[in-house]
């Protein structure tokens, strides 16, 4: 008899163009599997980050076989928040704060530790944000939850267990994440970090300066020949780099983004296309949503969310297969897929009115 497996609920959720049921899925197979079958599969899920590994560790042992020597690999993390509006809340789909989008939201929170080198962007962990601890709160003399660790401190318990699975150069993060713990860390495990930094952020022109309290804030730093300026941080003991970036946005405007790293020896350039690979993060968030069904299942219970979401994540991981082997990207293998659906539609229409 027929019973579901994670391999063939995650093919489902990769050829899957609209929401993703366990009664869709029955019918998908034929009856082959009843909706209550796989309905109790994903109650029984207990996918975690050990599997995100554990699914992840073959392709990155691969990809460092053949990697160049003058290539190097590189951490990325970020969070993003799967808005659900209108699924009833629990610990995971609840209020959280969108720092992408500098608002709350309801939704699923997660937070995604990726490794990039040359073609290959794979999660290597991934935690979803509980909310579990009650808070009270007198001003309102309500109850209020909140996760037991903070997503910096989920950063922090990634990096130490990245620390026995992966070799990499740099650790890659919007500002979110800049902070002094987070730089400490990284430079203790013997890596190198290059964050987006904020504007507002104070810096030190010299240790003499930072001994004797005399800090100014980026913005007002003047950078000679648009090349960077060694500074120091607050709590941060080693000196680090700090470079100006100025775009245009797209509605016409000047936009300034200032970017800071611990290694000493990059310049402008080297700064900015360093960082660029932190675009692999946001490619990987809406590839998880849109391509891998995370954001199109109706799941009910905190046991069956968590189940669909890793065995989204896993199916992001069998399309970055799917890249390496045939040379397009995402997007492009999800379009191939629903055309072959569409051509199939097309012809057995011609078949019933046959």
């Amino acid at each position: 008899m027929m019973t579901c497996t994670l391999d063939l609920y995650t093919d489902y959720l990769l050829s899957s163009t609209g929401p993703t049921t366990a009664t869709g899925l029955s019918r998908l197979l034929d009856g082959a599997l009843s909706h209550d079958h796989i309905t109790r599969w994903l109650s029984q899920g207990t996918y975690g980050p050990a599997e995100v590994w554990r699914q992840a560790k073959p392709l990155i042992r691969q990809a460092e076989a053949r990697r160049p020597a003058e290539e190097f690999a590189v951490l990325i993390v970020d969070d993003s928040v799967l808005e659900k509006g209108h699924t009833d809340a629990n610990e995971l789909i609840c209020t959280h704060w969108d720092h992408s989008q500098q608002r709350y939201v309801k939704g699923l929170n997660f937070v995604s530790l990726l490794y990039q080198a040359g073609e290959l962007a794979l999660p290597i962990a991934v935690e979803l944000v509980r909310k579990t601890v009650p808070v009270y709160q007198p001003k309102t003399q309500k109850t209020s939850y909140q996760s037991p660790f903070t997503k910096n401190e989920y950063l922090q318990q990634m990096l130490r267990v990245a620390q026995q699975q992966v070799a990499y150069r740099y650790l890659l993060a919007d500002s979110w994440y800049a902070s002094a713990e987070n730089m400490t860390l990284v430079r203790a495990l013997g890596h190198h970090f290059l964050f987006a930094l904020e504007s507002s952020r104070t810096v030190a022109l010299s240790e003499a300066d930072r001994a004797q309290g005399r800090f100014q804030s980026v913005q007002s730093l003047v950078f000679p020949a648009t090349q960077p300026v060694r500074v120091y941080l607050r709590s941060v003991q080693e000196a680090v780099l700090v470079s100006k970036q100025v775009f245009i946005n797209q509605d016409g405007s000047q936009g300034v983004l200032y970017l800071v790293s611990s290694d000493t020896d990059l310049d402008q350039a080297q700064m900015t296309t360093i960082y660029q690979r932190r675009w692999k993060v946001e490619e990987y968030h809406k590839s998880l949503k849109q391509n891998a069904s995370m954001a199109k299942s109706p799941t009910k219970t905190l046991a069956t969310q968590a189940t669909h979401f890793f065995a989204a994540v896993f199916a992001y991981t069998k399309l970055e297969v799917l890249k390496l082997k045939c040379g397009i990207g995402h997007f492009r293998l999800k379009a191939q897929l629903y055309t072959v659906g569409l051509k199939a539609m097309y012809h057995q229409l011609g078949r019933l009115r046959a």
